[in-house]
């Protein structure tokens, strides 16, 4: 882009182009995951990226790219990318026991940067001395692999569930949901922003700070990616021993503030060695941030919406990319690229004390796996999976004297519910009768109802039994009702597990 429009905010634009489509799509892409076969939908994410990073290379190769197609066709084929980001990072924790889940994570990533490492500065050298199509024509080849891999590889197999697969807007809805009320999720989604707005900064101006404040080209490019790839795969090395060390909250702290250091040396980098000084404090932070991000966001998830979590972790940390990169551009077009270097730099090292009350999760302590529990309730006759919505009552009978306590346990174990895909949730007491309470929560429809059973984790199973031992004699006594039509029909479950 530098050698077609070297605008701040035109080259900026680049970083934006290959971060929006993540932002747009991941969402959907995650609720596609959680219902279809993973493998499949990864080789036709995979196939379609290859198809078209080919009409990519092809292009270039013909001399046909101008500005504005370039950003449509690094659009284009981040949208690929987009689409399979949520199941490359759900497959992570099927290929190694929980226990391990931080170091595959930790290695997932040190697979990502020692590309970042090789592949700009190969593209370099490969654009100095082939020429500019060079690159993409490896870029495209290359993924051919990536497709036969995942044509080899076979996941372990899961167990059969006798139930129709979720509908597409019912599970995005139900991920959106269960974000919103996951705090573990929530705290992990406000760190992110608050290290990738400024981060960002770096990646959207490195091109500039390369070709105009340093006058080198696409080969000093190559180099400073490399350094950034090159310091991520040696601090991922020791990064176990670190996060043992410091944890994880205080590790993404003090990468954040390493962020904030680098991002000020490229600001004030005139030579090569400046820059690739900047670029290795860079990459070792982004390893230790993004690690420990990554792996906060894995461990707040159960398996039924891992997908779908994953992605809104990805919406959030890529549209804050987007974002970022576009102020970033904007900011070094009016006041120029050192100014935006330095107010990014400081606004990271701002944001550490900023974010801190929002804690990282290890997953220790949680067990997500699923409790198995609750039977399907029983009805006199068979309900059609789409009808709804559904509206169920529970009826508690307690003594007054546990009241609060009562309450606090079934505030705590409603939000489990809505984690679930339970929406207005809400307890009622009885006026004319001391001690009864009716916990009221809705679902979409039948079919999402008999999901939710399935979906109730033994962390959330150990909530409901707190408020049940509240209860009096027999129950909790539970009723579902469905939406009237012509055929209303009303079920009961007397069991007390919903």
């Amino acid at each position: 882009m530098v050698s077609l429009d070297a605008s701040p905010l035109t080259v900026s634009m680049v970083q934006v182009a290959n971060t929006l489509p993540m932002f747009l799509f991941a969402i959907p892409a995650g609720a596609l995951v959680d219902i279809i076969d993973q493998r499949r939908f990864l080789i036709a994410g995979e196939v379609a990226v290859t198809v078209t990073s080919t009409a990519f290379a092809l292009l270039v190769w013909l001399h046909l790219i101008g500005p504005a197609s370039l950003l449509i066709l690094s659009f284009l084929v981040t949208v690929g990318s987009a689409f399979t980001a949520p199941a490359w990072q759900a497959i992570v924790s099927q290929l190694v026991p929980k226990a391990e889940l931080p170091s595959a994570v930790a290695a997932n990533s040190v697979g990502i940067n020692i590309s970042r490492a090789v592949g700009p500065a190969l593209g370099g050298l490969l654009v100095v001395s082939v020429g500019l199509g060079a690159p993409f024509w490896v870029n495209a080849v290359s993924n051919v692999g990536v497709v036969a891999a995942l044509l080899w590889w076979r996941p372990p197999s899961k167990p059969v569930v006798p139930l129709p697969a979720e509908s597409f807007s019912s599970g995005v809805r139900t991920g959106l949901r269960h974000a919103r009320y996951n705090p573990s999720l929530g705290a992990t989604l406000v760190r992110t922003i608050g290290f990738f707005l400024f981060a960002s900064a770096y990646w959207a101006l490195l091109p500039l700070v390369a070709n105009r404040q340093i006058a080198g080209g696409a080969a000093l490019y190559g180099v400073l990616l490399g350094a950034i790839g090159a310091a991520a795969v040696g601090i991922a090395l020791v990064l176990r021993s670190l996060r043992t060390r410091l944890g994880a909250n205080w590790l993404l702290a003090v990468a954040s503030i390493v962020t904030g250091a680098a991002t000020a040396l490229y600001a004030v980098a005139h030579r090569p060695l400046t820059a690739i000084v900047a670029s290795l404090l860079a990459g070792a932070s982004w390893i230790c941030a993004v690690s420990s991000l990554n792996v906060s966001a894995q461990v707040s998830l159960p398996d039924w919406v891992r997908g779908r979590g994953l992605a809104m972790y990805i919406t959030v940390m890529f549209g804050t990319l987007t974002a970022g990169s576009a102020l970033w551009g904007q900011v070094a077009t009016w006041w120029g690229i050192p100014v935006a270097l330095f107010i990014a730099g400081a606004g990271a090292v701002i944001a550490v004390p900023v974010t801190w009350r929002w804690k990282l999760q290890l997953g220790e302590h949680v067990d997500f796996s699923p409790s198995l529990q609750w039977p399907a309730p029983v009805t006199t006759h068979a309900v059609e999976p789409d009808r709804g919505p559904v509206l169920i009552t529970i009826e508690y009978r307690i003594n007054l004297n546990d009241r609060d306590a009562f309450l606090n346990a079934l505030a705590r174990s409603s939000n489990a519910r809505r984690q679930g895909g339970a929406y207005n949730c809400g307890i009622f007491e009885d006026p004319n009768e001391e001690g009864r309470f009716v916990e009221t929560f809705m679902t979409d429809s039948w079919l999402e109802h008999l999901w939710q059973h399935r979906r109730v984790t033994k962390a959330e199973e150990q909530e409901l039994y707190t408020v049940r031992r509240f209860q009096i004699g027999e129950g909790p006594k539970a009723t579902h009702l469905i939406a009237a039509a012509r055929h209303g029909l009303l079920t009961k479950d007397t069991s007390g597990k919903d």
